[in-house]
């Protein structure tokens, strides 16, 4: 070997033969092609999870349910009949456990999302894959749980005295953009979790900041008497997904006009913003 050859250093050596990193991140449009080519990966991953993350429980999955059924009756004792606020607003059932619903939809969808990377290191190191596969595979795991709650979510707002009509199909676009919005806020917190692991600590605080402004347990015109804030409190993301689809179920309830278009500007700009800024950080994750 000449002497040349062995004096020369690691990523001279790359550049002169051609190397690249294994784990190099591909130029962005790449990247969409490598996630659509493993599709069926990702959502094989996220049913097989769906159907192992409570088998460790005597219930199984009807805690996906109960969860969310126990928080609307914790909410409604206090928020309802403590505070009274089930005599201002029609039908406060179906307004409460709707909001609930929805809103724990995006909640769990965050949490889950931040721990997709630092809660799969081991998959990350062992196998090369593009990364974004894992908070997708995330959101998924939480959509198909929502397609459960959603059906209890009908009988309830059934049994309220709500009738079935067309506008419950309202609900299907709704959901939809609902979540391409968690897929892209999923991207953004996988990647801030992949680097501060504390962050899971402090979700839980700022997710219940988030519950109590998205108009859950009331009706924000009624309770914000200053326009400027209620149109600020009215554009919160979840609290369109939520306004949108109580518009759907509960006939009596009316969304504000803007609803729809910002539903999808919320949907499009977290999904795009959340996709490029993953992919970024693309090469880092695992390492270390």
């Amino acid at each position: 070997m000449s002497t040349t050859t062995t004096s020369a250093t690691p990523a001279e050596l790359a550049t002169r033969y051609g190397l690249v990193p294994s784990a190099a991140r591909p130029k962005l449009f790449t990247y969409i092609g490598q996630v659509w080519q493993r599709r069926h990966f990702i959502t094989s991953f996220a049913t097989s999870r769906t159907a192992t993350m409570y088998s460790s429980a005597r219930l199984g999955q009807l805690w996906q349910v109960l969860t969310p059924l126990m928080n609307a009756a914790v909410y409604y004792f206090i928020f309802g009949v403590l505070f009274a606020t089930r005599h201002s607003v029609d039908n406060f059932i179906a307004f409460l456990v709707t909001g609930v619903f929805v809103m724990s939809f995006t909640t769990r969808s965050v949490t889950t999302g931040a721990r997709a990377i630092s809660g799969n290191l081991g998959i990350i190191r062992a196998l090369h894959f593009p990364r974004a596969a894992l908070p997708l595979s995330s959101t998924i795991v939480e959509f198909q749980q929502m397609l459960v709650s959603m059906v209890v979510l009908c009988l309830i707002v059934l049994a309220t005295g709500e009738p079935i009509t067309l506008t419950w199909l309202l609900a299907i676009p709704a959901l939809a953009l609902q979540t391409l919005f968690n897929t892209g806020l999923a991207l953004i917190l996988a990647r801030v979790g992949s680097t501060v692991p504390d962050i899971s600590q402090l979700l839980p605080f700022m997710l219940r900041t988030w519950l109590y402004l998205s108009g859950v347990f009331f009706v924000i015109p009624e309770r914000v008497h200053d326009r400027l804030l209620q149109h600020i409190m009215l554009a919160n993301p979840t609290t369109v997904y939520i306004e949108l689809v109580r518009d759907a179920l509960v006939e009596q309830h009316g969304a504000p006009h803007y609803a729809w278009p910002l539903a999808v500007g919320w949907a499009v700009l977290a999904f795009v913003v959340g996709f490029w800024y993953f992919w970024g950080a693309e090469e880092k994750y695992g390492r270390g």
